[in-house]
C-alpha cells in the first residue's frame, strides 16, 4: 500500500472447481504475508509472444483496467 504496488495473481484453471479461499489457504501456508497475492483473477489462457514467452506487460494492462 505504502508504495502503490500489491501482488496480483493470474491462474489458468486445470481443475474447474479451483477456488479462490483454496489458492488464499495454499499461500497462507506456503509464502510470506509480503508475498501473498491481495487479488485473484483467473483467466482462460496467459497472453502468449510467438516464441511462447508470457507477456506480462498485457497482464499488467488488464490489472490497471480493474
Amino acid at each position: 500500500e505504502l508504495q502503490g504496488q500489491s501482488v496480483k495473481v493470474f491462474i489458468v484453471k486445470a481443475d474447474a472447481s479451483l477456488t479462490t479461499d483454496e489458492i488464499m489457504q495454499f499461500c497462507k501456508e506456503d509464502l510470506t504475508g509480503y508475498k501473498r497475492p491481495r487479488q485473484i483473477e483467473f483467466i482462460d489462457e496467459l497472453p502468449k509472444s510467438t516464441v511462447g514467452k508470457i507477456l506480462r506487460h498485457e497482464l499488467r494492462k488488464s490489472a490497471n483496467k480493474t
